[in-house]
């Protein structure tokens, strides 16, 4: 059965499309049929996989205008599937505002369509939209990406905030699969007192497994391809190709669910 999960954070800047993408690409390289869906209107995870922002989108997926099938993109088989982002996602906010049920568009039309998948990925805007209300509302779990500096924990608290409510009014069992430090730099006092602190706070939820900060993330970006298939050595490809497999066996366990924020 498909697990979906909503790769999230309120603040920008702390890699979580680069989390997304290169996750992607490893459990997709592992042999695992992955779906990843980019809800983020500047779209991202669609130019790093060097996919076309024309065509069908995850725009008309929510305006019930195609289906799943018809808005997968496969950038280089048989790696991980894609929904493109388009510039029209703006504008699927708006539209939403007086629809009845608006928080449970994207769970809708996921529902029935995704089951093939082994896990279904979801990349969010780094905002508290409508958008990452309905990525809440349809994930089974959340990946929350964290950068290790003071000013990160404030999008913590924001999400904490936010996930409370989201259980309390539209997902009962949304849980937390893992926080994941990203850009991590261990020679700095600083992100080790912050991540010392994180882990005290989170315990079991936080991801053993590091993510360097790279040039060769951002390079393989700037070619349009996740850092696996531009420099598969790299420290950072090694350090998504270790978080895959944690990341695999913390969604085959049965009480993961009860890992929550």
């Amino acid at each position: 059965m498909s697990k979906i999960i909503a790769v999230v954070n309120q603040k920008g800047g702390v890699g979580k499309t680069s989390t997304a993408v290169n996750l992607a690409a490893a459990l997709a390289d592992a042999g695992k049929k992955i779906l990843l869906i980019d809800l983020d209107p500047q779209g991202n995870a669609t130019t790093s996989f060097g996919i076309s922002k024309t065509g069908e989108s995850v725009y008309q997926l929510l305006a019930e205008e195609c289906s799943v099938q018809e808005a997968v993109r496969i950038p280089y088989p048989p790696y991980p599937h894609v929904i493109p982002a388009s510039s029209d996602l703006s504008a699927a906010e708006v539209e939403l505002v007086g629809e009845i049920g608006r928080e449970f568009r994207l769970k809708e039309v996921l529902a029935d369509q995704v089951q093939d998948y082994d896990v279904v990925l979801i990349d969010c805007p780094p905002s508290l939209s409508l958008l990452t209300i309905n990525a809440l509302v349809a994930a089974d779990g959340l990946l929350v990406p964290f950068q290790c500096e003071f000013l990160a924990m404030e999008g913590i608290a924001q999400l904490q905030k936010t996930l409370s409510i989201i259980r309390q009014r539209l997902n009962p069992k949304l849980a937390i699969l893992g926080v994941l430090f990203t850009m991590y730099d261990g020679r700095s006092n600083l992100v080790k007192n912050v991540a010392q602190e994180i882990r005290e706070f989170f315990r079991e939820a936080v991801f053993t497994t590091l993510i360097p900060r790279n040039i060769q993330i951002s390079e393989a970006q700037s070619m349009g391809k996740p850092v696996l298939w531009y420099a598969k050595r790299a420290k950072s490809s090694l350090a998504f190709q270790k978080l895959e497999k944690e990341f695999s066996y913390r969604l085959g366990a049965t009480d993961w669910q009860v890992n929550k924020l």
